[in-house]
């Protein structure tokens, strides 16, 4: 969770690319992981433009270098923590920076993949529910697209910040 928007109020405002958000969230954590391997694969051209431009890789050290030194192992249950929200040390890291630092991580990670991070094993064979949701990502533009991919990774990582309240809720006007 990420503390630069409210998370109740959805980043991919379509109901098709709602949908999709909404599959990806009803993938297993590994099967999450296996698409972001895909769609980079498939569609990373498309998505390198949106990522770097856009990111400040030097924000997330510990993600983008420290991370390139530990077994492949690690580096997997470290991917697994930053999709379950769980709150350790390198998803409080991801956490804490914007969707585009974010994207910026997973391509870094995908470029990397099979050299410095850990790779899909040779053996595995996507689902139906996988498969189907790479279809529909290809099926968008490329602003729909990129809706999705910042409403996904906006929503992995963990941090306790929480947003702040507004005055419909709190009832009290902002003070200096």
């Amino acid at each position: 969770m990420t503390a630069n928007y409210d998370k109740n109020v959805p980043q991919a405002l379509s109901s098709e690319t709602q949908n999709v958000v909404e599959a990806f969230n009803r993938l297993d954590t590994d099967a999450k992981l296996a698409w972001f391997y895909f769609v980079y694969e498939k569609m990373g051209e498309s998505i390198t433009p949106a990522a770097p431009s856009a990111a400040e890789p030097e924000l997330a050290p510990i993600l983008l270098s420290d991370y390139y030194k530990l077994s492949h192992e690690q580096q997997l249950a470290i991917m697994r923590q930053i999709v379950n929200r769980e709150d350790s040390e390198y998803s409080r890291a991801y956490g804490a920076i914007k969707e585009n630092n974010q994207l910026f991580v997973w391509y870094a990670w995908a470029q990397n993949m099979g050299d410095k991070v850990v790779d899909i094993p040779e053996n595995y064979k996507a689902t139906d529910a996988v498969n189907n949701l790479l279809s529909q990502i290809e099926g968008m533009d490329f602003e729909e697209q990129m809706s999705v991919f910042r409403t996904i990774v906006g929503d992995m990582g963990y941090s306790d910040v929480k947003p702040i309240e507004t005055q419909a809720e709190t009832g009290k006007t902002p003070s200096l």
